[in-house]
């Protein structure tokens, strides 16, 4: 693992998987199961999407925060690690975003489908 924050959050929170509830925010959202983690992720999406369109920066870069906590909290979970996503990230680079949707519907057999555009 890198020595970038979400990394260090990412292990934060992975240590604190097995912690108490009671005493920890991160180990009562884990406890809860990843249906929890996922809705909190949606809720704290909204609010991403909320303060961008306020324009107000300063909320949106406080609200991005808890998105990716959230975020992290989701992979651990769900049993996915950081450096599942950051390896696909990595793959996709280079490629243009068009592209790499294309071969998502492709690989996925909907080609023109469920994406709504």
């Amino acid at each position: 693992m890198s020595d970038h924050i979400l990394d260090r959050l990412a292990a934060t929170i992975a240590a604190r998987k097995d912690g108490d509830p009671a005493k920890s925010y991160t180990a009562k959202l884990l406890a809860k199961g990843p249906v929890k983690s996922a809705q909190k992720v949606g809720e704290e999406a909204v609010e991403v999407a909320i303060e961008a369109a306020r324009g107000d920066n300063g909320a949106l870069v406080s609200e991005s925060a808890d998105l990716l906590y959230h975020l992290l909290v989701l992979w651990t979970a769900a049993g996915v690690s950081p450096d599942q996503v950051w390896d696909k990230l990595a793959a996709r680079e280079g490629t243009s975003g068009l592209d790499e949707k294309a071969s998502r519907k492709d690989r996925k057999g909907d080609a023109g489908k469920g994406d709504g555009k």
